[in-house]
């Protein structure tokens, strides 16, 4: 499985325009998993999000937790009309009869009081249990209550969300420094985390943990979100899925009407969509 491709800023070079005939260019899969999406901050990439939106469309949409980050709005209130963009258009969807179910996660923990209910077409719940086209059986997740440090440490958790954003903060202005000098996007905290072995240890550490806790619940896998790692493996005979961000690898996952799952990389799609006719035929 190739690793996702980072390009999240990639969507910030030109301003954001609709395709002109958006339904006639839609891809339609069975089901999509987005997650930590993160509205509410300046890393979202809600450009690249609406995008994908304006080219997909599905039988059942799962919004795995972190779509609005709570944890930022408290501090400092942002939210552009883009955001407003986002929300609607997932409303949209569920009013015309997508199959909407909304798992708040960690930084969106506000909403899992409501679980349970449904608002506007939208269900809310802790945890859900997907059925594929093919039989199998996938337990859908945020995925924090598997982060000891989120459980066990609620102030440490604060305290590297806010390291991180500082993070992201030095990814937007590389990235800007290296556009405005004609080189290609390069994600600064992508290689950062890909360097500190720590990071790369705890993310190895999640994937099995919350693919124990799965098959310790009788699925075939499992889909999650919360580390913003984009990932399609098995683990211990467990299919696990991580359906990845929209703040820097802008990835989701889908299912094809025949069961199969597959990671997307949408700044990858957007490049080739926008690369010229003659590169693609050479």
């Amino acid at each position: 499985m190739p690793e996702p491709t980072d390009l999240a800023q990639y969507a910030q070079r030109r301003p954001f325009q609709p395709p002109s005939q958006p339904d006639a260019a839609r891809v339609r899969y069975r089901t999509i998993w987005i997650s930590d999406v993160h509205l509410g901050t300046r890393g979202c990439n809600a450009a690249m999000l609406l995008d994908f939106l304006d080219h997909v469309d599905s039988d059942t949409l799962y919004l795995v937790g972190d779509m609005i980050d709570g944890w930022r709005l408290k501090k400092r209130f942002y939210w552009p009309p883009l955001h407003n963009d986002v929300v609607r258009r997932l409303l949209k969807r569920a009013k015309r009869g997508t199959r909407v179910v909304y798992i708040p996660g960690n930084h969106d923990e506000a909403f899992r009081q409501f679980s349970g209910m449904d608002f506007g077409g939208v269900a809310i719940r802790r945890k859900a249990i997907h059925v594929c086209a093919n039989g199998r059986r996938l337990l859908v997740l945020h995925g924090d209550e598997f982060d000891a440090i989120t459980l066990a440490h609620r102030w440490l958790a604060h305290l590297g969300d806010t390291a991180y954003n500082l993070l992201m903060l030095a990814n937007r202005l590389v990235a800007g420094a290296r556009r405005r000098a004609g080189l290609p996007y390069w994600s600064l905290s992508k290689h950062a985390k890909a360097k500190v072995k720590n990071a790369v240890a705890f993310v190895s550490r999640f994937e099995e943990v919350v693919a124990e806790a799965a098959g310790s619940r009788g699925v075939d896998g499992v889909v999650c979100g919360h580390i913003h790692t984009a990932e399609a493996r098995e683990i211990g005979g467990l299919a696990y899925y991580n359906d990845g961000d929209w703040v820097e690898s802008c990835t989701a996952l889908v299912e094809h009407a025949d069961g199969r799952i597959e990671l997307l990389h949408w700044a990858d799609e957007m490049a080739r969509r926008s690369a010229p006719v003659t590169a693609l035929a050479a």
